[in-house]
């Protein structure tokens, strides 16, 4: 990595963008954990910041509840008031390793305590399920919800091999508006693909907005 990439593009609250991360928003790349958490975070930090009923939990956080035991869950959940949240946002990824950063697919898990279901959005013809019914068997007795369904939810399909972090966090979007429009998640349509085109244009310019630089 050269000395232009390792720069910091960008620090809001415990996100730290550089500008090898802002680079892969500019083409054909695969959205790494940095940007994902970036865009949870600014969910969490200003579009929601006067809701407490909706908790997005980074990659690196879901990463860690995948990987520990069961009795260990707990410790990451916990100070994120998890069992207290109506709504809980995982995007997850198909990597097997605890230690490090990776994996070739992101797919989103949304938990809806007043539907008592999960719902997975994933864009590439269910290709993280078993990482999802794996992860969700885990979330049932953390979030002390046994008897909750996992429902697949309505996804556009991707065009290509590198963008299913686009389509997660366009997801999101539909997802969290749905929820303050009706108050659930059953019903929500998928984004257009017009709306998937421009998502990585609009990320940009949120990081310029916040005082970041994207060159």
């Amino acid at each position: 990595m050269s000395f232009r990439e390792d720069q910091v593009a960008l620090s809001f609250h415990e996100s730290c963008l550089r500008l090898s991360d802002v680079d892969l928003l500019k083409g054909p790349f695969w959205l790494n954990d940095q940007i994902i958490s970036f865009y949870f975070e600014y969910l969490e930090k200003m579009i929601y910041k006067d809701e407490d009923d909706m908790l997005f939990v980074s990659p690196e956080v879901t990463q860690c509840i995948r990987m520990v035991t069961e009795t260990e869950v707990g410790i990451f959940l916990e100070p994120l008031k998890a069992q207290q949240r109506l709504f809980i946002f995982f995007a997850l990824n198909d990597n097997q390793l605890a230690d490090r950063a990776g994996g070739s697919h992101w797919s989103l898990l949304v938990f809806s305590r007043p539907e008592r279901a999960f719902y997975q959005f994933d864009s590439s013809h269910s290709s993280n399920a078993d990482v999802c019914r794996q992860f969700v068997a885990v979330l049932k007795r953390a979030l002390c919800c046994p008897d909750a369904q996992l429902r697949t939810g309505d996804c556009l399909q991707q065009s290509n091999g590198y963008d299913c972090g686009v389509h997660v966090l366009c997801a999101v979007d539909k997802v969290t508006q749905q929820i303050r429009k009706t108050g659930k998640i059953e019903g929500v349509k998928s984004a257009r693909y017009d709306v998937i085109r421009g998502k990585r244009e609009e990320i940009l310019n949120i990081i310029i907005d916040l005082g970041g630089r994207i060159k």
